[in-house]
């Protein structure tokens, strides 16, 4: 084995000993260099995702879509590796803090046709739900009722880089009725929530979903507009083995709060972790987990038609933040109308009323530190409305990351996806690929070009000849500024302008492996 082998493979025993679970090769077996500009990129060997239980009620149908890219994992491919990326059921075991079965009148008038005279079916944790082949093709697969489970599953080979995974379900009915979406996540060990709540009319559950073969533990806090609040029931929570466990927030605290910040982190093993957020009146759907705390934070892709717009914002250090709020439109950049600036307590959760915002035009909205404001970091997300009365429908727009390289929503139909761009500082340009629907059609693709300062709207293109669903793949091009994307998926029912809103960092499909400081690939032990 030559020198250079060697220094790869300590390379991605570091990266494997920092995540736990990413590990990279040179395809087909081939020395990689490092050129003087910087470390080299290889894609990732194996990824792992998580999706959480879907709903509590019996109306729920849930449509799970799975797909890899073709790009850079394809040489594993041609050099004989086929690969695999399957979901399988997590169990969710019974816990103090998990949800009853819901008693929403449709779900009982369900129940009385026969739906459930039978005792549902233990999900098997071996039995694949959704299994993807090949890149490039998605994969999809349907479930319904309140049975639904949490699912846990890796992906290895080609079919590992930019694997990604949606869950999307639609409640017609009851007190639930919405549509939930949420981008199955990697697990991890620190995640931030801000918008939840413990109001009377919220019932909002942290879903925790744990990958691995030992038991994880973590710990859930809660921030307030005065500060945390204190819980001692939110510490220690065992999530065990390849299981998810929800925890139903209003019995960590006799306090009823519109808006906290929810920090979840383990002590041990890692979990994938997501808030179903319930609105009595407004809906639900799913709240993931903002960006990392930093001193600015971009929120994309606020529908034109929102009607009540809710900006939740966490100061997480020492000092207080005292940031400048814009939204960037169509034609740039503006400061809504009183909203110069904001300030927010280090250690507390401020909230801001926004409106309707966006007044016909679709925008993001983009926060940093004023000139004197210092570098706090903060996490921030969006609660949105549209419709109104007993119309109404509500999503999240966490705070999220660039781009990237290469992002991918994995679950769009013929009618209602959208996709949104934002370029914060430079011009960016981004090419978009329809794939193949997961029953047939051929890919299309378009590139777009998204001035600095404003945000894009667009509906993306669609598989010519489309049967099924397909995935939508962002990639930004060379040269290109920064560019921060959401796609919202809207499938309104009687009246009911239903959508759901997914934010798309990058896939994280390659890592860097350190540059050696010399070539040694000529050199053998």
């Amino acid at each position: 084995m030559n020198r250079s082998t060697l220094s790869l493979i300590a390379a991605a025993v570091a990266l494997a000993a920092v995540t736990g679970f990413a590990a990279v090769t040179a395809p087909g077996g081939d020395s990689v260099k490092a050129d003087a500009k910087g470390p080299a990129r290889l894609p990732v060997e194996r990824s792992s995702l998580l999706c959480p239980a879907p709903s509590l009620s019996d109306l729920a149908e849930t449509t799970y879509t799975t797909y890899t890219p073709k790009g850079s994992g394809d040489a594993g491919a041609k050099a004989g590796t086929a690969g695999s990326a399957v979901l399988k059921p997590a169990v969710t075991p019974l816990t103090d803090g998990a949800p009853a079965k819901s008693t929403d009148k449709a779900d009982k008038d369900k129940d009385k046709k026969g739906k459930k005279g039978k005792t549902p079916e233990k999900p098997d944790p071996n039995k694949a739900v959704v299994t993807l082949k090949e890149p490039g093709k998605p994969a999809s697969a349907t479930a319904d009722g309140s049975d639904a489970p949490a699912l846990a599953g890796s992906a290895d080979g080609p079919l590992a880089p930019g694997w990604a995974a949606q869950q999307t379900t639609v409640v017609s009915a009851g007190d639930t009725r919405a549509v939930l979406g949420a981008r199955c996540t990697e697990p991890d060990t620190d995640f931030w929530f801000p918008g939840s709540s413990t109001a009377k009319t919220r019932q909002d559950y942290v879903h925790l979903t744990n990958p691995d073969d030992t038991a994880a533990v973590a710990d859930i806090e809660l921030f307030g507009k005065d500060g945390v609040i204190k819980s001692e029931v939110g510490e220690g929570i065992t999530v065990p083995a390849k299981s998810s466990v929800p925890v139903l927030l209003s019995t960590l605290t006799s306090a009823a709060a519109d808006d906290l910040t929810v920090h979840v982190t383990t002590r041990s093993g890692r979990v994938g972790a997501v808030v179903q957020a319930s609105d009595a009146k407004a809906g639900a759907d799913w709240l993931s987990a903002s960006a990392d705390p930093a001193a600015s934070q971009v929120l994309p892709g606020i529908p034109g038609d929102a009607t009540d717009v809710r900006l939740v914002v966490y100061a997480k250090g020492a000092d207080d933040a005292d940031l400048k709020v814009r939204l960037a439109g169509a034609g740039g950049s503006f400061t809504p109308a009183g909203l110069d600036t904001v300030h927010v307590k280090s250690g507390m959760t401020a909230s801001f009323d926004l409106k309707n915002v966006t007044r016909g035009e679709a925008g993001s909205l983009l926060l940093t530190p004023t000139s004197d404001g210092g570098k706090t970091p903060i996490v921030a997300a969006l609660r949105v409305v549209r419709g109104t009365g007993d119309k109404q429908e509500t999503a999240y727009i966490p705070a999220t990351a660039p781009v990237g390289d290469r992002s991918t929503a994995a679950d769009n139909r013929a009618k209602g996806s959208t996709l949104a761009f934002t370029a914060p500082t430079a011009a960016a340009t981004v090419k978009v690929t329809a794939s193949p629907g997961t029953e047939g059609g051929e890919p299309q693709t378009k590139t777009y070009t998204v001035k600095a300062g404003t945000t894009l709207a667009v509906e993306p293109p669609v598989p010519s000849g489309l049967k099924g669903s397909y995935a939508l793949t962002v990639q930004t091009q060379p040269g290109s500024g920064p560019v921060y994307a959401s796609r919202t998926l809207a499938l309104p029912q009687d009246g009911i302008p239903m959508f759901t809103v997914q934010t798309l960092p990058d896939d994280k499909g390659t890592v860097a492996v350190p540059a050696a400081k010399q070539d040694l690939s000529v050199l053998d032990d």
